[in-house]
């Protein structure tokens, strides 16, 4: 289909951006910050792993809360210094988190999954990558599959939420 002349002044009067691509431009998305090399990306020298936040060991999250207040005050200091997350977009996960907590014993799990998949797409979706922390400690929550560990998790989601009000 020929665009119209209308169509092309509009194209050719649209700035060009350097480091963006067709895609973003058409989807109104500006540079992603962050997203590149060095802090929150990843680094060449480290051969290729992501740089950036410890794991959160699930065992020890069980075990001592102390621990797990401190893995909260620090995923809330990184989110201030990475991320631009709204603290809404924390309350409706952490509402999710509490639904799943609150299903079946035999669909806990399933919930659990699903819940990382979401966890995923809003951190790829938004760019918070203060966030991968929990998305990998959501995977060794699911693969422990213990009604302890889901609480656990539930707890530590609630102090973060209420660390960065």
């Amino acid at each position: 289909m020929a665009e119209s002349q209308q169509e092309v002044k509009n194209r050719e009067a649209r700035p060009q951006r350097e480091g963006r691509g067709d895609r973003d431009r058409d989807r109104g998305r500006g540079p992603r910050e962050g997203g590149g090399r060095g802090e929150g990306g990843r680094d060449r020298d480290r051969g290729g792993r992501p740089e950036g936040p410890p794991e959160i060991d699930i065992d020890r999250l069980i075990a001592d809360s102390l621990y797990l207040d401190n893995q909260a005050h620090g995923v809330v200091s990184r989110m201030r210094d990475m991320d631009s997350g709204t603290k809404s977009q924390l309350r409706r996960f952490y509402n999710a988190v509490r639904r799943a907590c609150r299903a079946p014993e035999g669909e806990r799990q399933h919930q659990f999954v699903m819940l990382r998949a979401r966890l995923a797409y809003t951190i790829a979706r938004h760019g918070l990558r203060s966030l991968d922390t929990l998305e990998r400690l959501l995977l060794q929550v699911t693969r422990k599959n213990d009604a302890r560990g889901y609480e656990r998790f539930r707890d530590l989601f609630e102090a973060i939420v209420a660390y960065n009000e």
